[in-house]
């Protein structure tokens, strides 16, 4: 590696869906939906291993078309308090998750055999204070 270029913080070890709810009832060729994301963390401090959760639910008029847990595991290599997490870790695990999930809607969505539901592409780094303020410190393994 280069003088200038840094070992990266953290590295995304894998993710996962567990959870996928899926009511096309109701759903129109041209349904405008209100998107909603929620993410939460999960550190555990004894091995480094931040956990993001990832809910993503589209609705039409307050009714759920689709809803989406998506699990993510970060590994950081120095870090073992909350406070050792660089500030630009919480934009940027939404930013690299975000198009596995945006990608698995629209795979779900076309294997139901109806038009794929497209999530736009979006800045989702406001989200980054809500990761925040609602990640915690695991006390066990």
């Amino acid at each position: 590696m280069g003088q200038d270029i840094k070992k990266a913080a953290f590295s995304l070890n894998g993710y996962r869906f567990n959870k996928v709810s899926l009511d096309l009832a109701g759903l129109k060729q041209d349904s405008v939906f209100d998107l909603d994301f929620k993410p939460s963390g999960l550190f555990h401090h004894n091995t480094g291993v931040f956990r993001l959760t990832f809910l993503f639910s589209a609705k039409i008029a307050n009714v759920e078309v689709i809803s989406v847990n998506c699990q993510a595991e970060f590994m950081f290599e120095s870090a073992r308090t909350l406070e050792d997490i660089p500030d630009y870790f919480y934009a940027n695990s939404i930013a690299i998750l975000f198009p596995y999930v945006r990608a698995f809607v629209s795979t779900v969505s076309l294997q139901a055999n109806i038009p794929p539901i497209i999530i736009p592409t979006l800045n989702l780094s406001p989200l980054k204070d809500y990761l925040k303020a609602n990640t915690i410190i695991s006390n066990g393994k």
